[in-house]
């Protein structure tokens, strides 16, 4: 039996983060990951990857758009093969080196699969063979997420294709559905648009991105609607299948039945914490298999010494925030160990962020003005859209708009969102600022250089401002 001071399951973002910030604060700590290859889902399945194929993917509908330059570009087309070797090159890469830093001998990193025995003992289940037992003061749960599989009839004969399929496929398909509208599906639906796919993305919601303002969303879905995409909202999927032409989708819209065909479906309706494992009710806690982690504001479960971070609570699936979640676990761990319970750190989402690198991309950060008028806030919002703005006509790129929120009576910005050329980049200018507590004022104050597209804030800043 091995004893460790903390000990966390999982080595993906979060696990790796609140491991090395563990080991800072002198605790004796290690991390358990069975998975095949390390790296987590960031690194091997989700961001990095995606975003290499959405780069390829880009380029491409920017050559397609040569002509409105002045520029002659013949012989337009893709090859799949390559465009899976540079991912697959890039993120070995970023493997390789994640699992540098979890083989670094700062902790101890323990091959196997991990359930709980006890609220402080875990069994693992060891990749070489054999079990461990491992007993730990502090726990971190930070297993990820997994692909969920909805009960729809006939969807599990219909094979679809998930997103961990579309990474390694190098005969993309020439039309395809897509069962979702999250970040995930229109991600995805995007890059098979611009590859020249057939695509229709389906979605019981009658708003994509329905984390984000509907303004935001609509403009999202009306940039790709112009670059092809067919989008079906407000539909309940009733079955799917296979036929001698491909895959099918019926559904119902309103008072009426349809057929959606093509080469291929993808399901892309979320993800579902990854508890089912860990026998979570033998360390004294009751999560039915497949639902999140409860935690709060400390990263802790209902038992104290157990925290949770990332995917696994359900809470926001986003890299940097699984990663400020597994830190402030580690030094509440520390913190806990030493007796000081009183000063246990809470995390802040006031700096929410969240992008999705759709075509156009759209990013907000702080409050959306759905948000501010349930919290019953006294605000104003402001906008102001690219196809009024000079460096995006240059561009050519003028769908979207910007939007900044702010309180009424101090003037403090509360939100701002983005829809529209680099606005997973354009969105950060605007987190600085909310991070300093800025005024629309103060804001509108700050010298943006002519002509770019940084400059298109001061716009809704200086409204907001008069």
């Amino acid at each position: 039996m091995s004893d460790f001071d903390f000990v966390v399951i999982g080595g993906g973002s979060a696990g790796y983060a609140a491991a090395r910030t563990a080991a800072g604060e002198g605790l004796r700590a290690a991390v358990i990951d069975g998975s095949e290859e390390l790296g987590g889902l960031c690194i091997l399945r989700g961001c990095m990857p995606s975003k290499t194929l959405i780069e390829s993917a880009n380029r491409l509908q920017d050559i397609r758009e040569a002509p409105e330059f002045g520029l002659r570009a013949t012989d337009i087309g893709f090859d799949g093969t390559k465009i899976i070797e540079r991912k697959r090159r890039l993120i070995s890469d970023f493997a390789k080196y994640r699992a540098e830093q979890l083989e670094s001998g700062r902790f101890t990193l323990i091959r196997g699969h991990a359930h709980f025995a006890s609220a402080n003992e875990l069994t693992v289940k060891l990749r070489a063979g054999g079990e461990q037992v491992i007993r730990a003061k502090t726990i971190l749960v930070a297993t990820g997420s997994v692909i969920r599989y909805p009960d729809i009839p006939g969807l599990a004969e219909a094979q679809p294709m998930t997103s961990d399929d579309v990474l390694d496929n190098v005969n993309p398909p020439h039309s395809l559905i897509v069962l979702g509208a999250g970040p995930v599906a229109l991600e995805m639906a995007h890059y098979h648009r611009a590859l020249g796919a057939d695509v229709t993305v389906v979605q019981r919601n009658t708003q994509v991105l329905s984390s984000m303002d509907r303004d935001v969303a609509d403009a999202v879905q009306r940039g790709m609607e112009r670059h092809g995409t067919k989008f079906a909202l407000g539909c309940k999927i009733l079955q799917a299948g296979k036929s001698s032409r491909g895959k099918w989708v019926r559904v119902a819209h309103h008072d009426r039945e349809e057929t959606i065909e093509a080469q291929e479906i993808l399901l892309a309706l979320g993800r579902d914490p990854a508890t089912t494992a860990l026998d979570l009710a033998r360390a004294g806690l009751d999560v039915p298999p497949g639902r999140p982690l409860a935690t709060t504001d400390t990263q802790q479960t209902p038992i104290p010494h157990i925290f949770g971070a990332g995917d696994v609570t359900g809470k926001l699936e986003i890299v940097h925030i699984a990663i400020e979640q597994g830190e402030i676990a580690a030094r509440n761990a520390a913190r806990l160990l030493s007796g000081k319970n009183e000063t246990l750190e809470k995390i802040d989402y006031r700096l929410r962020l969240f992008a999705v690198f759709t075509q156009p991309e759209a990013a907000m950060v702080g409050l959306t003005e759905r948000e501010a008028s349930e919290l019953g806030l006294d605000f104003a919002a402001a906008t102001y859209p690219f196809d009024d703005h000079g460096k995006s006509m240059v561009h050519g790129k003028t769908d979207g708009f910007v939007k900044l929120i702010a309180d009424r009576k101090t003037g403090e910005l509360l939100g701002g969102a983005v829809v529209g050329p680099h606005a997973s980049e354009l969105i950060h200018e605007v987190v600085v600022a909310l991070g300093y507590r800025a005024t629309a004022a103060e804001f509108a104050k700050i010298p943006h250089y002519h002509p770019t597209l940084s400059e298109i804030w001061t716009y809704p800043a200086e409204e907001l401002a008069g």
